[in-house]
């Protein structure tokens, strides 16, 4: 895994989205950090389609075998934001795009109900693909781990 240039971090925090969190398990394979509830999110106007705040219950796993944590450390998890945007785009924008075309040119070759069931399955073999490129994303999404001082 790639680390972001942290020394930039205070620089340029427009440019980088922080999380709080804690660290819950240390392994050999990596971190899993337990993120915190956002307080920022009770403002936020998008909070509804972000999908972010609706669940507290949420865990991020970081392969950083750098630096050695503890149990239930506090971190901030750091990510670039034209990642998270990227992100949004492989999860939520690109498979609506792929399931409202198959059922515009599929309406025109079968029955509408058959149409509508054929665009919600061409999402199956969609998320498969991202579960075997799971990898792939990992080592294209950078996150990164600041201890909280």
């Amino acid at each position: 895994m790639e680390r972001l240039d942290l020394n930039n971090y205070k620089i340029s925090d427009k440019k980088l989205v922080k999380h709080e969190g804690v660290i819950t398990k240390v392994s050999e394979n990596g971190i899993t950090i337990s993120l915190k509830g956002d307080i920022n999110c009770e403002g936020c106007k998008a909070k509804s389609a972000c999908g972010v705040s609706e669940s507290n219950d949420k865990e991020i796993e970081v392969s950083d075998n750098n630096i050695s944590y503890n149990l239930f450390e506090p971190v901030n998890v750091v990510l670039e934001k034209q990642l998270g945007l990227k992100a949004v785009f492989w999860a939520y924008v690109f498979p609506f795009i792929i399931m409202m075309l198959t059922l515009i040119i599929s309406t025109f070759f079968l029955k509408e109900w058959i149409a509508g069931l054929l665009s919600l399955f061409v999402l199956v073999p969609y998320y498969f693909m991202l579960h075997v490129l799971n990898n792939s994303f990992k080592k294209a999404f950078k996150v990164s781990i600041l201890k909280i001082n």
